[in-house]
């Protein structure tokens, strides 16, 4: 028949261990099947698998070659990113002929302020870290600015790196 298990975890010598209770007396070569579900948190710096240490004891006959077994679990970590994009204003309408003014520096002289705002956002289930997005912006068509570029920024803890076509003007 089958029976849940009494398991209590316990931390031995730095070691966290969770010790189960099999049943007592149990019959001289008596043969048992043991399934273990274990949810484990905190594997985000664990690396590619996590090993336990499986040793059977018995209470009634001590013995040092109790058997013992490693069994290496590997480790999948699994999130789902997804990425949300917004421009302000939503829609523009361009003048069919725009005059470049040649060392301005005044923005409006250099075109009508788009702002594109992205978010990257974890719908998880786990962590992530080590994210890279990378966004490319065609800034050129042929020898015309198409986009000035004129600044990136970010929030929430993140590391920007940009390309030097940013701000050429100093605007």
């Amino acid at each position: 028949g089958q029976e849940k298990l009494n398991c209590n975890p316990k931390k031995e010598n730095g070691t966290h261990v969770v010790l189960c209770e099999l049943g007592n007396p149990m019959k001289a070569g008596a043969q048992i099947t043991v399934d273990m579900e274990l949810s484990v948190s905190g594997l985000e710096d664990v690396g590619d698998a996590i090993t336990f240490h499986l040793q059977l004891r018995s209470k009634n006959s001590p013995s040092p070659s109790n058997a013992s077994v490693m069994v290496t679990v590997p480790v999948e970590a699994e999130a789902e990113m997804e990425l949300r994009g917004n421009s302000l204003p939503a829609t523009m309408v361009l003048p069919t002929s725009w005059q470049w003014v040649e060392g301005s520096q005044r923005l409006e002289d250099h075109g009508i302020k788009v702002e594109h705002v992205y978010e990257l956002h974890n719908k998880g289930p786990g962590t992530v870290s080590g994210v890279t997005l990378s966004l490319a912006v065609p800034h050129l068509l042929g020898d015309h600015v198409l986009l000035y570029l004129l600044e990136l920024g970010t929030e929430g803890g993140m590391n920007c790196s940009h390309h030097p076509a940013l701000n050429p003007a100093q605007v």
